[in-house]
């Protein structure tokens, strides 16, 4: 898909905790189809500390709305500025940029998405296209605590929602691995969030004879595989996060 550059406007803006918060943005120009998976890079202004692009997944988009939201997690110099942008402000954007989660096979019917942290944005969009498509996902999200699980309810319009948080306070108790939800049968698991928890699910869906599709968090900066800052190991080489991920199959990944 063609790369594109332009403004993007802030429509709304939702702290959704201390350290992370929701932006929706309209594009200047029309937007074309995007799929799951697929990120886009932020040039953030007003930082002179701040020279490369960020980088971040689609966490939502509406084509009929030409909307598209971004979640965030406050961690350095670049997303603290954007947390001050204001309603109203132009950001410019490059996009679209990285491959795709793929649809399932049509008698793939029991679907898993396995989320960690910041790790749920490419869930949302992931989630409701399988629905668009005919698709009943079902969703295993884990957290440190209640206090940073994000967008519950977003995903509770979607399908079932599993919860795991660290100390108990919300669902089960411990990692996403650990959920019972995992004694059932799945036709499909895709994952995104910290590598040790793609990790164990890799190994868990490949223990079982499960598809997997993993989206890799690897940092990037340029995004068109030129500076090779995101060079990740795969059982045919050495590949570019950003050019031919950030999703992959599980399976083709030396962890």
């Amino acid at each position: 898909m063609q790369k594109k550059i332009s403004d993007w406007v802030i429509t709304e803006k939702m702290m959704l905790n201390p350290t992370h918060f929701l932006l929706k943005f309209r594009s200047s120009d029309p937007l074309p189809i995007l799929q799951p998976g697929q990120f886009v890079q932020l040039k953030i202004d007003e930082n002179p500390s701040v020279f490369l692009r960020r980088t971040f997944s689609i966490h939502y988009f509406d084509l009929a709305k030409q909307e598209i939201w971004i979640l965030v997690q406050i961690v350095g110099e670049g997303t603290s500025t954007l947390s001050h942008y204001p309603v109203g402000k132009s950001v410019n954007v490059i996009y679209p940029l990285g491959n795709s989660f793929s649809m399932p096979l049509a008698q793939q019917k029991n679907l898993l998405l396995v989320g960690g942290g910041v790790g749920i944005a490419p869930l949302l969009f992931l989630g409701s296209t399988l629905k668009q498509h005919g698709f009943s996902p079902a969703f295993l999200i884990g957290a440190k605590d209640k206090h940073h699980l994000l967008e519950i309810d977003e995903f509770e319009k979607l399908g079932q929602v599993y919860i795991t948080t660290e100390d108990g306070s919300v669902g089960e108790k411990g990692f996403v691995t650990d959920h019972s939800v995992l004694k059932q049968s799945f036709d499909h698991i895709y994952s995104c969030g910290p590598t040790p928890m793609m990790k164990a699910i890799a190994a868990y869906a490949s223990s079982h004879s499960i598809a997997c599709e993993v989206s890799l968090e690897n940092k990037m900066a340029c995004g068109i595989g030129a500076c090779l800052c995101c060079v990740t190991e795969t059982h045919q080489g050495n590949t570019c996060v950003c050019v031919d991920g950030p999703v992959f199959n599980a399976n083709e990944l030396v962890w």
